[in-house]
């Protein structure tokens, strides 16, 4: 009989320098915050537990190693990070979730390492790291797999944040409103062309409101509009009224509708319009990607999408009906490469989009689903640069090039490749790649807003007319637009092009 392996868990703890991935991913997505308290479940060394402390968040955390005296502390946000892979034994692996579960106030993040393929074939694992020392146990999931665990044990409905990380949530709206805020665009508020005397009178009371119809693209209903307003001042030194903003405008205007006139007759209506249909764009990509789960019903979604729903649609069966149309719309044979082919977004080759993903939500709204199928269920790659459509195949791709900003010709980092049909994830890095693939015309993966968008064009407009861009069968690569330089004379520095 062979003698059992006595497993050393303890040695797959991981000495971070940095913050964990789940735990940086629930910072940037507001699920921690200075108001909420977090509990490390399974915390190994205390890194996470340590960084959050230094940025003066509250919380703890508990491991049966490192930290064995640490009590069990219910808290808002339990983090349960690369826990679940280093259990070999089935039950406590199960018994360590819903001992997580049950001391989850809001939040349970459960992050564990999963199966990718390289572009061989060959199965490799993606997360914090890949542990192999001698007695320690790893059991790598598959991205469907641990979401299916995660519902079958707990009885819920997880959340894909990215590969291999959950948020559990245990309240459903907070859960409907977290997904809603996946797909929401950001609108700038319309500039003030024609001032008028009245507006200029009232601007500081209005200030709420127009902050409001910037967010949500509509007037609040009562009850709706922040508590607060500023009198005089900065609005970084703002006074507390004590009557509040809501109060105050009605108390001068009458109406929310007559407070908005004023507001119109300084700005361009059609701005305003414009962002009330990019906001009822948004309603129609979360409510087309709820047929991928259960849909939720009316009423356990948050107040303020209700009434986006009832200002932008009528009714929740007029909107679900048109998003479902959409969505069904991709599933007929030549709509997603038409679409792209008729985007004015976007870099165009002949089997693909080339998007950047500040732009995504300028596109159409098809292609936003369709993209959606995909960061619905797997979660984006972090730190994407470009996500690329490919018009061929039922494939998505996420593009990171970290310099996409700071170098004239960006190299390729990282790439993660989606099959939509099967849900398979390809994951490739190049960083240690000797020839990585470089991008030409940066300017055309944004939209004319982006803030460097007349940098890239410039550079771009002196590459056309010296001829370096005409010779694209080598210039794809860094080797070969180094050479093609070489052999026209010149080099570029920055965002110049100089001679050699």
């Amino acid at each position: 009989m062979t003698e059992a392996l006595e497993i050393e868990r303890h040695r797959a703890a991981i000495a971070r320098t940095d913050l964990s991935r789940p735990v940086r991913l629930a910072i940037e997505w507001a699920i921690i915050n200075n108001d909420t308290t977090i509990f490390d479940y399974g915390c190994g060394y205390g890194g996470d537990v340590e960084r959050l402390a230094a940025r003066n968040y509250t919380c703890a955390g508990w491991d049966p190693y490192y930290r064995p005296n640490t009590p069990h502390t219910s808290a808002d946000i339990v983090n349960l990070g690369y826990v679940l892979n280093v259990i070999e034994d089935p039950e406590e692996r199960r018994a360590a979730l819903c001992q997580a579960w049950n001391l989850t106030q809001k939040v349970l993040i459960v992050a564990a390492q999963v199966l990718i393929h390289d572009r061989s074939n060959a199965k490799i694992a993606y997360g914090d790291g890949i542990v192999t020392r001698r007695n320690t146990f790893q059991k790598y999931y598959e991205q469907e797999e641990l979401k299916l665990y995660i519902d079958e044990v707990l009885q819920v409905d997880a959340v894909p944040v990215a590969l291999g990380i959950y948020f559990v949530f245990r309240d459903e709206t907070e859960k409907e409103s977290f997904r809603a805020l996946r797909f929401r665009s950001r609108s700038l508020t319309p500039r003030v062309r024609t001032p008028s005397k009245r507006f200029e009178d009232y601007q500081e009371l209005l200030t709420p409101l127009i902050d409001f119809v910037t967010e949500r693209g509509r007037l609040p209903v009562k009850g709706e509009l922040a508590e607060t307003s500023r009198l005089g001042g900065s609005r970084h030194d703002a006074k507390v009224s004590k009557t509040g903003a809501q109060t105050e405008i009605l108390l001068e205007f009458g109406t929310f509708r007559r407070a908005y006139n004023v507001i119109l007759q300084a700005t361009d209506e059609a701005e305003w319009d414009a962002i009330a249909y990019r906001r009822s764009l948004d309603i129609l990509v979360y409510l087309a990607l709820t047929q991928f789960g259960k849909r939720p019903s009316f009423n356990q979604l948050a107040s303020e999408l209700r009434q986006d729903i009832k200002a932008f649609f009528g009714t929740y069966q007029e909107a679900c009906q048109v998003a479902d149309k959409m969505l069904f719309s991709l599933g007929k044979p030549g709509v997603v490469a038409q679409t792209c082919k008729q985007s004015k977004i976007g870099k165009h080759l002949p089997t693909a989009l080339y998007v950047h993903v500040s732009a995504l939500p300028e596109l159409d709204p098809l292609l936003r689903i369709y993209e959606g199928c995909a960061s619905r269920t797997i979660g984006r790659m972090d730190n994407a640069t470009l996500v690329k459509f490919y018009t061929d195949k039922p494939k998505i791709s996420y593009l990171f090039y970290p310099n996409f900003d700071t170098e004239a010709h960006p190299a390729l980092h990282t790439s993660m490749q989606i099959d939509l049909q099967n849900l398979g994830v390809v994951y490739r890095e190049y960083d240690n790649v000797a020839n990585p693939p470089i991008l030409h015309r940066k300017e055309t993966f944004v939209t004319p807003s982006y803030p460097l968008y007349e940098r890239f064009a410039k550079l771009t407009r002196r590459e056309e007319k010296l001829g370096l861009l005409k010779n694209t069968r080598t210039i794809g690569t860094r080797d070969g637009w180094q050479k093609w330089l070489e052999e026209n004379g010149v080099e570029i520095k920055g965002d110049r092009i100089v001679s050699k």
